[in-house]
């Protein structure tokens, strides 16, 4: 089965479980800007998107993977995406080189930064580096008249809200498969994936 994934630099997300579930905003480092994210890559409604894994890194220190085809407890709201966040984090510690802490079902943390995140999603598809720079998604040309099919098994790219850093740009430009605009204004990462997955749902537009 085709999968898409998703790559969240949290530049300011924590890396220790000691945040209140009530400050997402504030004490959290934006963390509530992180769990739309999320949320918007796996809720649908009344359901989840299955074919989906969302890998965020937090703090270049480390990486909690998501994959729908296991999660569980992942509601449309972001206490609720902030607390399972937290319950990998109290969990980091049994991340040991390679080896992943599971916490709960459906969720990994690894102890890698975004380096090491993207040469490990580098080899099951197409990376592809959202920004306000890169190609229109409307302008890509992919096989037996297929936009989408430009985009085989994507990998999507993108940052919170700062701006990829100087080191991560050039990460991007050695990993990355493609360098993609979704539309002509700026927009906020959540809104980024719903578009992304509108993009793909209709073969690029083509079908309702």
């Amino acid at each position: 089965m085709a999968q898409r994934q998703f790559v969240l630099i949290g530049h300011d997300v924590p890396t220790a479980p000691d945040f209140s579930l009530d400050d997402l905003a504030g004490g959290a480092g934006r963390l509530d800007a992180i769990c739309r994210s999320v949320t918007s890559a796996f809720v649908t409604s009344h359901g989840i998107r299955e074919d989906v894994r969302v890998h965020l890194v937090a703090r270049d220190e480390l990486a909690i993977v998501f994959d729908g085809a296991d999660l569980r407890r992942l509601n449309p709201d972001e206490r609720s995406t902030a607390a399972l966040i937290r319950k990998a984090l109290e969990h980091r510690d049994e991340a040991i080189g390679a080896l992943p802490a599971e916490p709960s079902p459906g969720i990994e943390v690894y102890r890698r930064g975004v380096e090491a995140t993207l040469e490990t999603v580098a080899e099951e598809g197409t990376v592809v580096q959202l920004h306000e720079d890169g190609e229109p998604i409307v302008d890509l040309e992919g096989d037996d008249d297929s936009d989408a099919d430009a985009l085989e098994n994507p990998i999507f790219v993108l940052s919170d809200h700062r701006d990829f850093t100087d080191e991560e740009a050039d990460l991007l430009a050695e990993a990355a498969d493609r360098r993609v605009r979704l539309g002509p204004r700026r927009l906020h990462a959540d809104h980024a994936i719903t578009i992304a997955h509108h993009y793909l749902d209709t073969d690029g537009y083509r079908t309702l």
